[in-house]
C-alpha cells in the first residue's frame, strides 16, 4: 500500500476524521490508494512518502498555492521574516504595509483587520455586521467554512446546506439558539432574494456571497444584491477566500464594479502561508472596536510578508492572465477529448477554477475511476482544475495526453460495463462522511 496510506490508517485511529480540512481527505478522492502525506512540493510537483512524483492538477493546495508551491520570490521573503523574528511583544511593520496596500487596490475600503484562516476572517466579518446592525439574521449564498454562525442553518433542516458546496454537514455541537439565524438562497436567484428581504428585512444583519464562483453573474443581479442591502441599512459581505486574486490583483468584485460593505480574502493571497484580511468601510470597521475581536497569532510576522511578497508577483508578472489562459486550455481540452471519446460531461467554472461532471449514473464510480486512471499515470487528477502560474504549456500538454489515455479508458469501461469492476477500491465520498 506504500508509506502515504500506512501513516492515514495511523492517522485515523488518534485524529478524528484523519485529517484537519475535510477537503484533503484521501477518501475524498481515491479511498484506499490516494497519497495522503507529502515529502515535498515544488512548482506543481508533490512526491509523497514512499519518493513518487505527482504532477498536480487538481486542487494545488485547495486553492491555496495560486503561483505554485514553495515559489522562490515569497519564500525567500519569508526567509528573510524568519531571520529577523517572527515574533515580539511588539508588532510587526508590514501589517499596516499590508493594509495599505488592500486599500490602494480597493479604494472603496478604508480599514482592515487580519486573521490567519478564511472561516475566521468570514467568522470576524459575521461579528462585525451583527455589531454594527445590533441584528442577528443572517442571509448566505455559497460555502463560508466550519463556524456556528454558517452551520446554524442546518439547524433548521439538515438539507439546507446541501446545495452550498457541501452535503452531509451536521450541525451537532451549534447551539440551537441559533435556529434561523442564518438564511440561504441561491447564486443568481434574484426573486428568493428579495422574497427573504421582504420577510425578514427588519432582521437581517448581513447578506454574505462569494461575488463569483461557478457560474458569473446574471444581468443585475449583484447590482441588485448591493442596491436592495444600502437601502435596507443591511451590510453586504462579498467573500473573495476562493475568488480573490485569480480574476485580477485583488477582488473580483473590481471586475463588476459592485463595491460591498466588507470584503473577505484568504488561500491565494499568500502563497501557501497562513493569512486572510477582512477589509471595510470605515463607519462599519471600526465598529470591531465595540466587541472583542483578537488573537495572538494573528500578530506574526510570516503571513503578511508571504501575502506582500504575492500580490506583487501577481501584478509584475500578469499572473490572473495566465490562470485564465490555462484554466480555458483545460477546460477546451476536457470538452474536445470527452467528445473524442463519447464521454458526456458537464464543464462549468470560472477560467482559474474549473470544474467537470460526468452526466452519468454512475458518476462517482467515473469520478473515481479517473482519479485512480490519472494517478497511475503520475498526476493528481480529479474533476477540479486549479489553475496556477506554475502550469505552464508543456505541464498542460502532459496532462491533456494522460487525459485522452484515462478518457479511452472510462470509454472502454461504460461501454463493457465494467466500471465497478476495474476499480481497485471503494467509491469516492462525495460530501461530510464520518469516518472509521
Amino acid at each position: 500500500m506504500g508509506i502515504s496510506q500506512d501513516l492515514y490508517k495511523e492517522a485515523k485511529r488518534i485524529i478524528p476524521g484523519g485529517t484537519q480540512l475535510l477537503s484533503k481527505r484521501p477518501e475524498m478522492f481515491l479511498p484506499g490508494l490516494w497519497p495522503a502525506y507529502y515529502s515535498g512540493a515544488k512548482g506543481c510537483l508533490v512526491w509523497d512518502l514512499d519518493k513518487r512524483k505527482y504532477i498536480d492538477t487538481s486542487h494545488m493546495g485547495v486553492g491555496s498555492c495560486i503561483l505554485g508551491y514553495a515559489d522562490r520570490d515569497v519564500d525567500n521573503a519569508v526567509k528573510s521574516a524568519i531571520d529577523k523574528g517572527t515574533m515580539s511583544t511588539l508588532n510587526c511593520p508590514e501589517e499596516v504595509e499590508l493594509a495599505k496596500e488592500l486599500c490602494r487596490i480597493h479604494p472603496w475600503a478604508r480599514m482592515v483587520r487580519f486573521a490567519r484562516t478564511g472561516g475566521e476572517a468570514v467568522a470576524v466579518a459575521v461579528r462585525i455586521a451583527r455589531a454594527k446592525t445590533k441584528k442577528d439574521k443572517i442571509l448566505f449564498c455559497g460555502y463560508h467554512g466550519w463556524h456556528d454562525w454558517y452551520l446554524a442553518a442546518n439547524l433548521k433542516d439538515r438539507r439546507v446546506l446541501k446545495g452550498h458546496l457541501l452535503p452531509g454537514l451536521e450541525p451537532r455541537g451549534v447551539p440551537r439558539g441559533l435556529r434561523k439565524t442564518a438564511i440561504p438562497f441561491e447564486y443568481n436567484d434574484r426573486d428568493r432574494f428579495l422574497s427573504l428581504i421582504k420577510r425578514f428585512k427588519k432582521d437581517i444583519a448581513a447578506v454574505i456571497m462569494e461575488p463569483i464562483r461557478n457560474y458569473y453573474p446574471a444581468k443585475g443581479f449583484l447590482e441588485t444584491i448591493r442596491e436592495v442591502t444600502k437601502k435596507e441599512g443591511i451590510v453586504l459581505i462579498f467573500d473573495e477566500i476562493t475568488s480573490g486574486w485569480r480574476f485580477n490583483v485583488g477582488g473580483a468584485h473590481l471586475k463588476f464594479k459592485v463595491y460591498p460593505d466588507i470584503s473577505v480574502f484568504a488561500k491565494g493571497m499568500s502563497n501557501g502561508y497562513p493569512m486572510a484580511a477582512i477589509i471595510g468601510r470605515k463607519d462599519i470597521m471600526e465598529i470591531a472596536q465595540d466587541t472583542f475581536i483578537s488573537s495572538t497569532y494573528w500578530t506574526e510576522r510570516v503571513g503578511p510578508v508571504a501575502a506582500l511578497a504575492t500580490i506583487k508577483k501577481l501584478r509584475e508578472h500578469n499572473v490572473p492572465a495566465h490562470l485564465a489562459k490555462t484554466g480555458k486550455a483545460v477546460q477546451d481540452g476536457w470538452k474536445e477529448l470527452a467528445k473524442r471519446h463519447n464521454l458526456n460531461i458537464s464543464v462549468s467554472g470560472i477560467y482559474p477554477l474549473s470544474h467537470f461532471t460526468f452526466n452519468h449514473k454512475k458518476s462517482a464510480v467515473l469520478k473515481t475511476l479517473f482519479t485512480q486512471a490519472m494517478l497511475e499515470k503520475g498526476f493528481l487528477a480529479t474533476t477540479v482544475f486549479y489553475a496556477a502560474y506554475a502550469h505552464k504549456q508543456k505541464t498542460i500538454d502532459k496532462y491533456m495526453d494522460a487525459l485522452d489515455k484515462a478518457f479511452f479508458f472510462l470509454s472502454r469501461a461504460i461501454k463493457d460495463k465494467k466500471e465497478e469492476r476495474l476499480l481497485r477500491g471503494p467509491v469516492c465520498h462525495s460530501g461530510f462522511k464520518r469516518i472509521a
